[in-house]
């Protein structure tokens, strides 16, 4: 993201995980650390998806330490796509190594991304639970979409011409669940990355 992003492999699952980790300014104590999980591996998604980034933007400029990596079989992570069920256990890993004892943890990921993002939720415990979740374009028409607390801030676009609108409301709607819609914006948010990150720190404070 820039020269100040720290790059590491941590042990998964199914090899090593490549994450990248970008931290807010040194002086101030941080908020929390936000996990971010990226788009689809097969249709070319990675951690340096620009709605992955834009994400890490927000939360770094909101406090978090931001972490994004890389799913099994992509980039320098170690393995082979999984169909989803793997990747929920990438997330998991990188959530146990990369938490922080005493600091919330936020959980993001923009569309393959916010299923892996809301099946990851799911499955920690009690006590390990995310203070809450950022899904931005949630891939509710392709993968099932796990119910989700509801705090958490789901943002899509008005002609997502990938997850129709209608999916992420008929997944929404029996959870009570309010989406933020962004009129005449697609799947890859183009030319409006600046308003998604304003939504994203607005909405999260």
């Amino acid at each position: 993201m820039n020269s100040q992003t720290e790059k590491l492999l941590i042990a998964g699952p199914a090899g090593a995980i490549e994450c990248a980790i970008d931290r807010p300014a040194a002086e101030r104590v941080p908020r929390g650390v936000a996990v971010l999980c990226h788009p689809n591996p097969t249709q070319g998604g990675t951690m340096d998806n620009k709605v992955v980034q834009t994400l890490a933007r927000a939360f770094v400029q909101l406090g978090y330490r931001a972490v994004r990596f890389n799913f099994r079989g992509i980039g320098k992570s170690e393995g082979v796509w999984d169909e989803g069920r793997g990747e929920v256990d990438d997330a998991l890993a990188v959530i146990a190594a990369q938490r922080e004892a005493g600091l919330p943890l936020a959980l993001g990921g923009f569309s393959f991304g916010g299923y892996v993002a809301s099946r990851a939720a799911l499955r920690l415990s009690e006590g390990e639970k995310p203070e809450r979740l950022a899904l931005i374009g949630p891939a509710a028409s392709r993968f099932d979409m796990a119910a989700v607390p509801a705090d958490s801030l789901v943002v899509h676009g008005e002609v997502d011409d990938v997850v129709p609108l209608s999916a992420v409301l008929d997944w929404a709607r029996p959870q009570a669940l309010p989406v933020t819609v962004v009129p005449g914006v697609g799947h890859f948010f183009h030319g409006q990355l600046p308003l998604l990150k304003d939504i994203v720190v607005r909405g999260w404070h």
